[in-house]
């Protein structure tokens, strides 16, 4: 790699590929998918970018091509798709990702972490590739820059004004969620971009937090291949045999449907969603006689093969389609083909429509940009789409079409009409598109304002850092972590903290060693009282600090919760019905309100074990799974079956890629036993308890004949580690 931009680039859905994407496959491969890898391979050819990487998801599935299953695809020579496993393998709608991103981001982490590079920009397309770039910035205090393409609170009041109710948006859509965390996405981005205005004064300003800086950029696209219709007659000698097979194919097909296929004919191009209105376009065409004679129809509606084994909206969609077709008895006048290629035959499409003195429509209920109204204008094909979105800024650059309300039939159709029966508006329209577009709609122009914008994020010397660089003592907890091959974890109460003196060389030495040890502390303390006794001994913030028995994870110095890890801890905890089971045992006494967490909790029990066995007994009576845990004798913790300081230390090794023999952890009771017993480097202290004299002889677990924070230092010279 050269000196320049390393950028990546998050949509998470996973339906991305760089050959032939399935566009229109389904809900989550529309024109954004085709956006974000126009956009990623126009970004590698600026000359300011070093690397660009698209990151998805990783799909390993029998119903989808094999190329999801890639981890890594190449578009160009410093461009390629990266694809992470989140959420198992099978693909899932978007909606259905929410529960699954931090697992997403935590594997990002270390994927950056081994290849020794972090980006110096975060750019998230969509609300949970907003989540995932804003979660990494703030790991690595890089830039954070969103593009929505389009927003939950205005996609909701669209929803609601076809009579659907809450209930089932948010059932369908996840919309509460969405929207939640849109707010922190637009409060935290430090840029913006928008395809068009209509998007910052309608979209954004449905938050709190939209007082941001934006910029709008419209997307471009590919003008060659989106050349006007007129070439091909002009100059037919360099028509190529791949377009003229293309064109014949296109034609069979649609003449397949129709009765009288020399008539101009109406194209739609959407996938199947209800808010693309599809069902509403064959209202306007179905109700007027008048257009029926003049035009065809035909509407792509996406892929598919079996309607019956469709998600619920695509077939809904499909279905009300048919139903109407039938209705309406549009034999001989609609065509829906099952199938197209959007890398060849779209563009086909668009001239043989043009070529026909058709006409474009988009009656999207919602539409952020509107990139088949560029593509269609490009070949000069006139348009007809939504009064509200980003079809108004095509519409007022390009002159190239009408706006209606799509909400309503009659003005639907009625616009169909002029624009059939008037030749001079077509023609102007036509022309108007073409040129439009040129002007208005170029990746380069686009790529040249993002780059822009970016470098204006970064601070002068991002574009020669070093990785390797010496580092600042204060740094993003991300950059700290991903620079580090060693780590100190320690138990506090007995362990860390008892000898003062000791305490202080201790310190000192992972202060003079920190460009490549790094340290943290596991204890069974809430993170108020740990901060408490750390203050009270003057100990500065650590790396990591594992609290409440290992259910959280903070990083220093901002005390930044891992959510991953909550999230993982998540998996069938059931606290409420582990508190009524505890209740029936007279034995057991909740501990005071600060010693009960989220994922922990704690009572206090006598030291019998025949008390423990039955609070074992009860809990597997229930069929309840959880982490039990006793220690000095008197303190009795339960946790999600997930979660100890141990199996939070195999989290972090993981997460931050450190060799486990790279890891030493320390402890001196009964709760750090788990920790102990891993395949990290174990240091049991002099002062221990005797709940780990077992342990004597355990392969990897050394007993230091020093107290306190001199075992420490002792087992960190015994380890190597220093």
């Amino acid at each position: 790699m050269t000196d320049g931009l390393y950028i990546q680039l998050f949509s998470i859905h996973g339906l991305i590929r760089g050959e032939a994407p399935e566009l229109g496959r389904d809900a989550d491969t529309g024109g954004q998918t085709k956006y974000v890898i126009e956009l990623a391979r126009s970004l590698g050819d600026h000359p300011a970018v070093r690397q660009v990487d698209l990151v998805t998801r990783l799909i390993q599935d029998r119903t989808v091509s094999d190329i999801y299953a890639s981890p890594m695809e190449h578009l160009s020579k410093n461009v390629r798709i990266i694809r992470i496993q989140c959420g198992g393998r099978k693909y899932i709608r978007k909606e259905l990702l929410w529960p699954h991103l931090d697992e997403f981001v935590d594997k990002t982490i270390k994927l950056l972490k081994a290849q020794g590079r972090i980006p110096d920009i975060f750019h998230g397309h969509y609300a949970d590739g907003g989540y995932v770039a804003m979660e990494l910035a703030a790991a690595f205090d890089a830039p954070f820059v969103f593009t929505g393409h389009s927003l939950g609170r205005n996609k909701k009041a669209k929803l609601l004004a076809t009579k659907q109710r809450v209930k089932d948006i948010n059932k369908r859509y996840k919309m509460d969620v969405r929207i939640k965390v849109e707010e922190k996405i637009i409060k935290k981005a430090a840029h913006i971009i928008t395809s068009t205005r209509q998007e910052i004064d309608k979209q954004y300003g449905l938050y709190t937090n939209s007082g941001k800086q934006f910029s709008v950029i419209p997307p471009g696209i590919d003008l060659d291949t989106f050349h006007p219709y007129y070439h091909s007659q002009l100059d037919p000698a360099k028509e190529d045999e791949v377009a003229k097979q293309t064109k014949i194919t296109l034609l069979k097909e649609l003449h397949r449907f129709w009765t009288d296929p020399q008539k101009p004919f109406i194209l739609a191009l959407c996938r199947p969603d209800q808010r693309k209105n599809i069902t509403g376009l064959i209202e306007a065409y179905g109700t007027d006689q008048d257009l029926r004679a003049m035009a065809n129809l035909a509407i792509f509606a996406g892929i598919r093969k079996n309607i019956m084994v469709m998600e619920d909206n695509e077939r809904g969609v499909l279905t009300d389609m048919l139903l109407k077709m039938d209705f309406y008895d549009l034999y001989g006048k609609l065509a829906i083909p099952k199938k197209h290629d959007f890398a060849t035959e779209v563009p086909e499409l668009y001239r043989l429509c043009a070529e026909s003195g058709g006409v474009f429509v988009n009656p999207a209920l919602v539409e952020p940009f509107g990139l088949t109204l560029i593509e269609a204008s490009s070949c000069g094909l006139p348009i007809i789409a939504t009064n509200d979105g980003g079809p108004v800024d095509i519409v007022a650059n390009c002159e190239n079409g009408i706006l209606v309300d799509v909400q309503d039939h009659f003005l639907i159709a009625a616009s169909l009409k002029e624009l059939l029966t008037t030749p001079d508006r077509w023609q102007t329209c036509s022309r108007n598109g073409i040129n439009g577009v040129r002007e208005h709609y170029s990746w380069e122009s686009h790529c040249e304002q993002t780059v822009n914008i970016f470098k204006r994020l970064l601070p002068s010397s991002a574009l020669n850092k070093d990785f390797e660089k010496k580092l600042p003592k204060k740094m993003p907890f991300g950059k700290r972590l991903t620079t580090l091959n060693k780590l100190l974890i320690t138990d506090i109460d007995n362990t860390l903290v008892g000898n003062a003196d000791r305490l202080s060389e201790l310190l000192q030495l992972l202060d003079k060693n920190r460009s490549h040890i790094g340290w943290g502390v596991a204890t069974g303390r809430s993170l108020e009282m740990t901060m408490d006794i750390m203050t009270e001994q003057n100990i500065p913030i650590p790396d990591i600090l594992i609290c409440s028995v290992g259910t959280e994870i903070y990083y220093g110095p901002d005390l930044r919760t891992d959510k991953g890890w909550q999230q993982h801890l998540k998996h069938q905890w059931k606290p409420e019905q582990i508190k009524e089971t505890m209740a029936k045992l007279d034995f057991l006494h909740p501990q005071e309100a600060e010693g009960q967490r989220r994922y922990k909790i704690s009572y206090l029990i006598e030291d019998e074990p025949e008390l423990l066995a039955q609070v074992y007994h009860n809990l597997q009576k229930e069929k309840l799974r959880c982490e039990v845990i006793f220690s000095h004798g008197q303190f009795l913790d339960i946790l999600p079956y997930r979660a100890s300081k141990g199996r939070a230390i195999r989290y972090i090794r993981y997460k931050w890629n450190i060799d486990h023999e790279n890891i030493m952890v320390a402890g001196d009771s009964g709760n750090d036993e788990d920790m102990l017993r891993g395949r990290t480097c174990g240091l049991v202290v002099s002062n221990h308890s005797s709940e780990l004299e077992h342990l004597k002889g355990a392969r990897r677990i050394f007993f230091s004949k020093h107290d306190h924070a001199g075992g420490i230092i002792d087992g960190l010279t015994h380890y190597k580690l220093l």
